[in-house]
């Protein structure tokens, strides 16, 4: 029988977190250093990550998901840092418009999309393209949401932008299992961090939770164990997954 401690550890892995300043990519690159990887910390702002870096002895690279010259130099400086290929991924980072449909801007639309969808494919296809020169394999995971499956008034760019993410997560699975490259998707639920937390504790806010069936906003904590079964040999016979972490929520038919 596998050693359990064995199959969800990371030792010997390079992973790369985009997204890392947030709250959400802080709690996962956490989480990846905790299982014993090297991490990377990719940001917009990497300074914003100087605290975190220090903390995980991580290396931070200055990375804009929607510009492809920022993602190559960015794997490229974390491969000359690492001295590999970054072997586990996670697509973290995301932006979100709220706004009805009909007054939400076609730039705002567009710049949801590019983060979220077209950056994701951006990020996961440089990754690939170097674990594969390098005949290296690697696990990609894409942190989606419950509302690539269902939808609240507002976020119409959001949610269009997380279908198109798990679909995505499906097609990539499909294409580079053959190269020993597995590509799964978190989808999170409502998830409490300092940015929504005076917002869940509004009336509209506490409503929403009570439609969760465990009564609960879900933690950065959460998502660590089904993080690392998607990111370690815990889940080596899972590629195309969507692993959902939502308290029942997408299951309730209220």
């Amino acid at each position: 029988m596998s050693d359990p401690a064995a199959l969800f550890s990371l030792k010997g892995r390079t992973a790369l977190v985009t997204g890392a300043s947030g709250a959400l990519g802080t709690a996962f690159a956490r989480v990846l250093h905790a299982a014993g990887a090297r991490v990377v910390l990719a940001a917009r702002r990497p300074e914003a990550c100087a605290a975190l870096a220090a903390e995980l002895d991580a290396f931070s690279v200055a990375m804009d998901v929607t510009d492809e010259g920022a993602i190559a130099a960015a794997f490229d400086a974390a491969q000359a840092e690492c001295g590999a290929p970054c072997d586990v991924i996670v697509n973290n980072a995301g932006v979100a418009v709220t706004k009805p449909a009909l007054d939400q801007t076609a730039a705002e639309w567009d710049a949801v999309q590019d983060v979220n969808l077209r950056g994701c494919f951006l990020v996961a296809q440089a990754a690939a393209r170097r674990l594969v020169a390098a005949g290296m394999p690697g696990a990609i995971v894409n942190i989606a949401s419950i509302l690539g499956a269902r939808v609240i008034s507002g976020v119409a760019g959001y949610a269009a932008a997380k279908a198109g993410l798990i679909q995505l997560t499906r097609q990539l699975a499909v294409e580079w299992a053959r190269h020993r490259i597995r590509v799964n998707a978190l989808a999170p639920g409502y998830v409490e961090t300092a940015i929504n937390r005076d917002v869940f504790a509004s009336e509209v806010g506490q409503a929403m939770i009570r439609r969760i069936p465990q009564r609960r906003l879900g933690t950065p904590e959460d998502l660590a164990g089904p993080l690392l079964l998607l990111a370690s040999e815990a889940g080596a016979h899972m590629t195309g997954s969507v692993v959902t972490v939502d308290g029942g929520h997408s299951i309730n038919p209220l």
